[in-house]
Order: C-alpha cells, then structure tokens, then sequence
C-alpha cells in the first residue's frame, strides 16, 4: 500500500494530487475484478393510495465519503466539487434581498417535501405555494415551511401565485399536463424523473419546453452526487481512455412499493422497477458516459412476485385489491451509436442478498465504480486501485440548487429535456423489447 503522494512517477496519481483530490492507493495484481460492497442511494416511499393522490419519498440518507487516509483537509475536498461550492455559498448568501428571490411552487406534497426542504435551504429562493390533491397534506408541508398560499389545483396555484418555477412530484401520469401547463405559464420547471410514462407523452414534454422561455430540468438527483461528480471529473479529464462498456442497476430483495397503488399500475406509472428505480441507475451511467446515442435495445420483462402478493416493500400504503400489471424485474442490453454499449438490470423483488445500486464504467485506460467509489487502472505497468475522497454532497439539495443557479445565471440545466426522452425511449424500446422478444432499433 502506498500513498499517491509517495508515487512520483505515476500519472493516474499525480492527477489526482493535481486535483487536489484525497487518494489512498493499492498496488496489487488482480485476478479478478473487485465486486462492490454495500450500495446505498435514495431509496423512494411509496405515494398514497388514491390514484388521485400524489407521493411521498424518504429523503436519501447523507452519502459518506470513501474510507481515506490522508493528510488533506476538509476543504480540499470540498473544492473537489463546484456543486460543493454552490451549497456552501447558497447557505452564506443571506444578503439576497426578498425582491430578487425566486417564488417556487411545488405541485405534489409527497416527493414535494424533498423539494421543500431543498429550496428552503437556498436564501434567494421562496416556497410561495403549495399544490396537492390531498389537502391536508398540502396544509401540513405548507406550515412545516411557513408557506401561506395552498392550492387543491394546480391550474389555479399557476394562474394566481406569481411563480417563477415550479417543482413537478406528481405520480408519472400526471407529469406531461402539469409540466406543460407551467412551462406554457412562463415558469421554469424541475420535473421529477421519469419524464412521463412513456416518450411519446415525454415529447410533449420536451415540445412544450422548446417553445417556452422557461427553462427544464429533469430531476436526476444521482447526478449531483459528490462521488458522481469526482468519478465524472476523472472521465472528461481522459483517465479512462474511451467508454466502451458499462454495467449498471437497481436490485431489491422485497421492496415492492405500496402495492396495488398508482406504483403498480401500468396506466398510472408506465412500468414497474424499470421505469421507477431502473431509469435512476441507466441516467447516471449514462450522465457518466457522455450521453451517447442509443441506437438498439433487447430487453426482458418478469413478474414473479407481485401477481402473488410476495415481494412487498416497508413503504408505502398498499391497496386492498389494487392492481399489479407491471413487471418486478427486468434487463436489457443497450447498444449505442459510438459502439459502447451497456446492461441494466431492475428489480423490487428477487432472491438475491439485498438492496443494491451500482453503475460501472470501463475504458481503454481504466474502469471505475460508484458507491463505493473506485478508479482501476495501471500505475508502473501494475494494476493500480485508487479510491478518491469526495465532498459529502446530498444528491436532492445539490440538484434543487443547480435548478436554480441555472435560473438566476441563465445557465443551461445539466439534465435536461432531449437527455430525458433519451431514456424514455431506452425505456420504451426494452418494454417492446420485452413483449415480441426481439431486438428494437431506436436509430
């Protein structure tokens, strides 16, 4: 075991000290690649019961950084990330004055609480309104914040409150008509993932968005993760050579969510573990590849728990009778038109050891790996492990903060809208995929 700072002539470590990035290296022969210990990100609650009712999501736990032993302190770490910086100088900036704030409303009180505490951490920002089908809940979310204006419709909450933006946390069917109603009302919108329930309701989406002077992002919190931004740095610097491979997922033993609810109805959700944790590992992967173009999928789609009633999750309010039309595992293999390609796999319910989300990158000069973070690669003609440090950045504030960065600077999001349909239509061709058992063209 050495320490980067003891290898001169080894380029990986060199920049990662040019970096100013913590590293703790080991030097050994592999025989075979190293399996990822426990994986942990956000994990979603389930939305309530009524299919009219919006959702409610446990905030993910604070990410730790890697296992490191260094002399750095913490605020070389901290710089390691610029969304690092942006929180830090955020929750200093309490010389903003309460007219040049930005009035966010939030449609959805479930998920929406996320968003909430997010823009109530951002001193620029004002929660102005509140919108949920569910009353009660609205008024409960509204005064843990101090927000005054509640609204059961959302057209209403538009056409009154005097927003500039507005976060979208309904269940998926609803996210095309909320969405293009606020971007068509000059807002900028945050729309949590996926897109909608399918591309082609997802286009109408990204048509609307095109058209409006607001602008749209896509809420994909694991991009915004410290780890993720540090692994994307070393990407885009060259340390991996060319991206030609990758592996990534979403699997869970029992975690079905609130069974017989919109969760686990096709026409309410657009799909199962696929289009609900699935498209959380496939973005990420893909954020970390450069967003090549897919160009053909195979996929396959299973249902071997839910129709039995096995496989149920600790959240989320089941419903008595409530359908389950969804698959609770699927996989696929995505082909991509610079001849990377990838495989993905997403379950709420199968016999393995647990919960665990992964995304594995591998290039012609090195491969790496996310929670755990790890960068593989060669160091004096043997194989080289480095573990970076990383700012301790929670996905979901790092995400509402960049949202409204790009809104005061005019910044372009860097989830945005095409990137979105991209995955619908990943999603989409794996379902089709799944039903004629033949590979599907998405040139």
């Amino acid at each position: 075991m050495i320490l980067c700072g003891e290898s001169m002539a080894a380029s990986p470590l060199n920049h990662a000290r040019r970096k100013g990035l913590d590293v703790r290296v080991s030097i050994e022969c592999v025989g075979s690649p190293r399996q990822c210990p426990r994986i942990c990100s956000v994990s979603e609650d389930g939305f309530r019961a009524r299919k009219s009712r919006h959702g409610r999501m446990r905030a993910s736990p604070p990410l730790r950084s890697s296992t490191v032993r260094s002399n750095a302190d913490a605020g070389r770490i901290r710089r390691a990330s610029k969304l690092s910086k942006l929180l830090k100088e955020a929750n200093m900036a309490k010389r903003s004055k309460k007219s040049e704030r930005v009035r966010a409303g939030i449609v959805g009180a479930g998920v929406g609480s996320v968003h909430a505490h997010g823009y109530s951490k951002l001193p620029n920002v004002e929660i102005a309104a509140i919108c949920d089908i569910d009353a009660a809940r609205a008024e409960a979310l509204a005064a843990r914040y101090g927000v005054r204006s509640i609204y059961t419709d959302y057209e209403a909450m538009l056409a009154e409150a005097k927003l500039d933006a507005v976060s979208v946390c309904t269940p998926n069917a609803l996210h095309a008509p909320v969405a293009i109603a606020a971007l068509n009302a000059g807002c900028h919108v945050l729309c949590e993932k996926p897109l909608s329930v399918n591309a082609e309701e997802g286009g109408k989406i990204v048509e609307a968005a095109r058209k409006s002077a607001g602008k749209f992002m896509i809420g994909m919190n694991n991009r915004f993760r410290g780890d993720t931004q540090v692994l994307k740095k070393y990407i885009e610097d060259g340390e991996l050579g060319e991206i030609y491979y990758a592996r990534c997922g979403w699997i869970r033993r029992n975690g079905i969510p609130g069974f017989g609810s919109w969760f686990t109805r096709k026409e309410m959700s657009g799909g199962g573990p696929l289009i609900d944790i699935g498209v959380h590992a496939l973005d990420v992967t893909l954020y970390l590849m450069g967003n090549p173009k897919p160009t053909s999928v195979f996929g396959a789609t299973y249902a071997k728990f839910g129709p039995y009633g096995r496989g149920q999750g600790q959240w989320g309010a089941p419903v008595k009778g409530g359908a389950f039309d969804v698959e609770d595992l699927a996989c696929a293999q995505i082909r991509f038109q610079n001849g990377a390609s990838l495989v993905l796999e997403a379950s709420w319910a199968q016999h393995c050891a647990g919960e665990r989300l992964y995304s594995e990158v591998y290039g012609d000069k090195g491969g790496a790996t996310l929670e755990p973070l790890r960068v593989y690669t060669e160091a004096h003609g043997r194989p080289a492990d480095i573990t970076p440090a990383y700012p301790n950045i929670g996905g979901h504030e790092a995400e509402i903060a960049h949202f409204i960065e790009c809104i005061v600077e005019n910044k372009q999001p860097i989830a945005t809208a095409d990137q979105a349909l991209d995955v619908m239509k990943i999603l989409d061709g794996i379902y089709r995929s799944a039903e004629t058992g033949q590979s599907v063209s998405l040139a």
